[in-house]
């Protein structure tokens, strides 16, 4: 079947493993939000939070299902929400959050993740503080002054307006996420492509040559561990 076969064969081995890992972090963050409060997207806010955010990443409505009745049921799983900071080669710096059952086992993960790839895991607090945190939404949309005078009508606070790639770009505060979008729902009929909370750090490098292998190495670890739901890091790539 030739090279050309198993090149596609890969690629679509990789989509899968993807998008097992996507499904996988929002069954975990469904079940939380669930299992914390009412079962119920009408009477739960975080949850139908999530379940939109689920929705915006084309995640299955059976695996959005079966975490939730996983929740109503009898199962005591119990996932804690963990984040490591930490360096990576030349000035790279990285968040980590997690969803965890077994704390210990996560944070020897990550840590090896980091001493294998030429960083160093930090304490909490040592890069944080050099990321700004906030809800971010893009849709297709190119009107700013309507956006932000219906935003500011929701009094929603916006961070930064923006038309990025043909498409609105909303940073708001994080609390502010659920209702920017209701807000811009009254005039956008359009799919957001984005809808999710973020970090974004305030200043970006550009890695080359051992720095840049290094800090790929690095991201390509974490994103295989099964506990690690988000990374966040200053790289351009």
């Amino acid at each position: 079947m030739g090279r050309a076969f198993e090149v596609r064969k890969a690629a679509m081995a990789k989509t899968s493993a993807a998008k097992t890992k996507v499904y996988s972090k929002f069954g975990k963050e469904i079940y939380i939000a669930a299992k914390n409060g009412e079962p119920n997207p009408d009477m739960n806010q975080s949850l139908r939070r999530i379940i939109d955010k689920a929705k915006s990443a084309q995640v299955p409505a059976d695996i959005i299902k079966r975490a939730i009745e996983k929740a109503k049921g009898n199962d005591d799983t119990q996932y804690n929400e963990v984040r490591y900071e930490g360096f990576g080669s030349g000035a790279a710096t990285i968040i980590v959050e997690c969803l965890s059952d077994n704390v210990n086992r996560t944070y020897a993960d990550v840590r090896n993740a980091f001493n294998k790839s030429h960083g160093k895991l930090g304490v909490m607090g040592s890069v944080i503080h050099t990321y700004d945190h906030v809800g971010l939404l893009q849709v297709p949309f190119h009107d700013e002054e309507a956006a932000l005078e219906t935003l500011i009508e929701a009094e929603v606070d916006v961070i930064d307006l923006e038309i990025v790639n043909d498409e609105l770009s909303v940073s708001v505060a994080p609390s502010d996420l659920y209702k920017a979008k209701e807000a811009l729902s009254t005039l956008v009929n359009a799919e957001f492509s984005v809808f999710e909370t973020t970090y974004i750090a305030q200043e970006s490098v550009t890695l080359e040559g051992d720095d840049l292998t290094h800090f790929n190495k690095l991201l390509g670890m974490l994103e295989a561990l099964d506990d690690v739901s988000d990374v966040y890091h200053n790289v351009n790539l």
